[in-house]
């Protein structure tokens, strides 16, 4: 498994703090395993709770008809960049 980096971590506990996911830790997630459809077993759903609580935290939109939100929610490596990129503040 790849280390996460700071920000990775603070992105994975924002993820585990705002779905409940009590059988997993932040330091669990695999920046590079797929978000979606891998180990964690996230869906749709999920993907609008974490866009809700990434605006909340960090300040921006994750539009729900952004073309490339398939290759942001792709892993935690790639939503964390696409956080770094936009945050504000």
């Amino acid at each position: 498994m790849a280390e996460q980096t700071a920000a990775q971590h603070e992105l994975a506990t924002l993820i585990v703090t705002c779905l409940n996911l009590e059988s997993v830790t932040p330091e669990q997630i695999d920046p590079e395993a797929p978000l979606f459809g891998g180990e964690l077993g996230l869906d749709s759903i999920d993907a609008l709770e974490i866009a809700l609580a990434v605006s909340k935290r960090y300040g921006f939109q994750l539009r729900s008809d952004n073309p490339d939100n398939k290759q942001i929610f792709t892993s935690l490596r790639s939503l964390s960049a696409h956080v770094e990129l936009n945050r504000v503040g």
